[in-house]
């Protein structure tokens, strides 16, 4: 998915992504640069409980980074078989 920066420097979160990691208004995302790229991580409202395995399972960045480099090595992959 593609997003457009405005002059103010924002960028819009598409829809799917919003409803698909329950991003809400208010929400807080951690942005990782790593080399060339940027990751976009979704936080969750209560980070404590999040680590400590409460409500929806537990919380790991480091796990979260690594289920985007999984994502954008299929994408790649099939950018490259086109």
């Amino acid at each position: 998915m593609k997003a457009k920066v405005t002059a103010r420097g924002q960028v819009s979160i598409p829809a799917e992504i919003r409803r698909k990691f329950n991003i809400e208004p208010k929400s807080s995302i951690e942005w990782i640069v790593e080399g060339s790229n940027i990751w976009v991580i979704p936080l969750p409202k209560d980070p404590v409980a999040a680590f400590r395995g409460r409500g929806s399972g537990r919380y790991s960045t480091e796990r979260l980074v690594e289920e985007r480099r999984a994502e954008k090595k299929d994408e790649d992959e099939k950018n490259n078989d086109i």
